[in-house]
């Protein structure tokens, strides 16, 4: 599934950015462009001067937004585009088969781009006979005749130099000749002795930018005789073995399914089968073959490209938390980006499709090129899909594309806000809003539905965390009536959001009412596997019940103000942003009967704990979010004037992880609603 990276008018400089309102180094927006569409699978693409090109098993095409078998327009196994519009061009050509399905594998095109290069299962192109790989010349749009090829099995992937075309693929002779997998022919068609013999399929080939090495990917175990699992390094000129891959490099359940090289590094895509599989991406150095770093997603990569210093990968990724970054989703993220010099953190920019129907396999995006046209540059991106889940689950089959600018699309508008009184004022907070190609997002809190904010914030989140976000309002008046209302915005305030639905409150204050506000003076953890070790200066605090964690909090708890009674005692929790924070369990508060410090307790000298909870808190569904605990205000009114000390406990296996007052500012509060009789 060779992308060709050749012919590419003037993309910017690495590291320069069009679109403003993108979080460096992502310079390509998340938003979705009209694109033509096909009616089946897009397997193969690549690009020349502005023409996106691509080859699959479809029989037509239509145009945007067009619902399937509306307005379609013949286009067998092949369609070129403009790269800039999306529209179809006059270069049509069919490929065809006597017999069987046909498909196109694979593409590529020339240094010069003057010459499309296609692989596949096909006997024809436009009636004139081709045997799985054609010469298109592309000026004409014509087949070049005098390029006839015999190839035994199907193609899969192609790679071009001024000089020579290197062949993969399930095929064991080219011209009658013994070529196991890999070949290479010149660009007159005719076999070159050139021989990298593997045992198994070859599904990626690519040559190196020295043009001196051409790197191999595919399901194989041995290539020239040698132990060297679905990745490679060979001759350009020999074929021999420059650089083996044995010993599990690639693990044998796994092969290789798509390759992009270029000056930054090669680049590997990887999918699995099976338990314990490897699906990421493996980087390599161009000076000696060895790995830079890999990342561990699971969910098969099929093919990956590179733009300004970012690779971008499609997949099926559905768990990433062997990297800290998303936990197991039960869904699945198709395209991903990621620095080419360290693959964590993931960059933010999520568009998705969808899997794509159920009689082909579910695997959403195959393919993908960049393209530049009227002065931008444009990521095309081609699969099974049939939406394009990201924006609105709209209808679009095997094709979409994206720009490096404008960025046009706004982050999501904040959900549940909520408005509390507290000794300084009211304190907003919401869940983080999430924009798919911009981490840091700058929030305005707007009170009273007046036109200036009372507030801004800043704040990072991502698809799969969203911290809580909070901003106290300080200049609020007691006894008045307030509302307030966040919108989201995103770098340089290019896109907002429209304002969320208002939180309303009172503020306190008068002769009838007040709130205060605690936080705690000591917290631990305990830990039933280490039945000595102290947790008093950790940064978090635990809760399970089998192979368990207990937690501990003190409070100071003041006496009522004069002539009021304690009517309501809120404690507030906030879970970390550990990848396994979140708990599905119930979690008791009981109040502890027993004795103990913060620098001492252990599992061992745990104290004893009253039998009847003050309130508990039904599971605990996201990391780095507030959650509120009632508890039972007559028991914390008994601790007025003195300290009032809780258990978190919890009978059930999920962990639960919390702040504790070492994090700063984050940690467990206790808020007191005293009102008078």
């Amino acid at each position: 599934m060779a992308a060709a990276t050749t012919a590419v008018p003037a993309l910017t400089e690495r590291g320069a950015h069009q679109a403003a309102a993108l979080t460096p180094p992502v310079a390509m927006t998340a938003d979705t462009l009209p694109t033509w569409q096909t009616n089946g699978v897009v397997w193969a693409m690549a690009q020349s001067n502005g023409t996106v090109f691509a080859g699959g098993t479809f029989s037509a095409i239509r145009p945007p937004g067009a619902a399937p078998g509306a307005k379609e327009r013949e286009a067998v196994n092949f369609a070129a585009f403009d790269a800039a519009t999306g529209e179809p061009t006059d270069c049509r050509l069919n490929f065809t088969v006597g017999s069987g399905t046909a498909t196109v594998r694979a593409l590529t095109v020339s240094p010069d781009g003057k010459t499309l290069y296609a692989g596949g299962n096909f006997a024809a192109v436009n009636g004139t006979n081709a045997s799985r790989v054609a010469a298109i010349d592309l000026p004409s749009c014509k087949v070049k005749s005098g390029f006839q090829l015999t190839v035994s099995a199907p193609v899969h992937a192609l790679a071009a130099t001024n000089d020579t075309v290197y062949l993969g693929g399930d095929f064991t002779t080219v011209e009658g000749e013994k070529r196991a997998k890999f070949a290479a022919v010149g660009t007159e068609g005719q076999l070159k002795s050139w021989k990298a013999d593997a045992d198994k399929t070859g599904r990626a080939v690519e040559v190196t930018p020295d043009g001196k090495s051409v790197v191999l990917g595919g399901d194989f175990e041995r290539v020239r005789g040698a132990d060297s699992h679905a990745l490679a390094v060979v001759d350009a000129s020999s074929g021999a073995l420059r650089k083996s891959y044995p010993n599990r490099f690639v693990p044998r359940n796994s092969v290789v399914k798509g390759l992009y090289v270029d000056e930054t590094g090669i680049y590997t895509g990887n999918e699995g089968t099976g338990g314990g599989v490897f699906d990421g991406r493996i980087a390599l150095d161009l000076d000696d073959f060895e790995q830079r770093w890999r990342d561990t997603c699971l969910g098969a990569t099929q093919d990956l490209t590179v733009y300004k210093g970012v690779l971008y990968s499609s997949s099926h990724a559905h768990n990433c938390e062997s990297m800290g970054q998303f936990p197991e989703l039960h869904e699945r993220q198709h395209l991903l980006a990621e620095s080419v010099d360290d693959p964590t953190p993931l960059l933010s920019w999520f568009p998705d499709t969808d899997d794509g129907p159920l009689n082909v396999e579910q695997v959403g995006p195959r393919a993908m090129v960049v393209s530049s046209g009227g002065g931008k540059d444009y990521m095309w991106v081609g699969g099974a899909f049939t939406r394009i889940t990201s924006d609105g689950n709209r209808l679009q089959q095997g094709l979409v594309r994206f720009a490096n600018g404008p960025d046009t699309g706004a982050p999501s508008v904040p959900d549940g806000v909520k408005a509390a009184n507290t000794t300084k004022g009211v304190r907003v907070s919401w869940p983080a809003s999430t924009d798919l190609d911009d981490r840091k997002l700058t929030y305005r809190v707007y009170r009273n539905g007046d036109e200036e904010p009372v507030g801004t914030v800043t704040a990072d989140s991502t698809f799969w965390e969203r911290p809580t976000v909070t901003f106290t309002d300080t200049s609020a008046k007691p006894g008045t009536d307030y509302s307030y209302r966040i919108t989201a915005s995103d770098a340089d305030d290019t896109n907002t959001s429209a304002r969320s639905e208002a939180a309303k409150v009172k503020t306190p204050g008068t002769p009838t009412e007040t709130t205060l506000e605690r936080e705690a003076t000591a917290d631990a953890y305990v830990n039933g596997a280490a039945v000595n070790a102290t947790y008093g200066t950790h940064q978090q605090l635990a809760v399970r019940g089998s192979s368990p964690y207990a937690s501990y909090v003190r409070f100071d708890v003041p006496s009522p103000p004069s002539g009021m009674a304690l009517e309501e005692a809120t404690l507030t929790v906030t879970t970390s942003s550990e990848p396994s924070a979140a708990s599905g369990d119930t979690v008791d508060v009981v109040p502890v009967t027993g004795a103990w410090s913060e620098k001492e307790v252990t599992w061992a000298k745990r104290p004893a704990v009253g039998e009847t909870p003050l309130g508990s808190l039904d599971g605990a569904a996201d990391a780095r979010t507030d959650y509120d605990v009632p508890l039972r205000a007559g028991a914390v009114q008994d601790a007025a004037g003195d300290t009032l000390d809780l258990a978190l406990t919890s009978s059930g296996s999920d962990s639960l992880w919390l702040w504790a007052r070492e994090s700063g500012g984050t940690g467990p509060k206790l808020t007191l609603t005293y009102r008078k009789p």
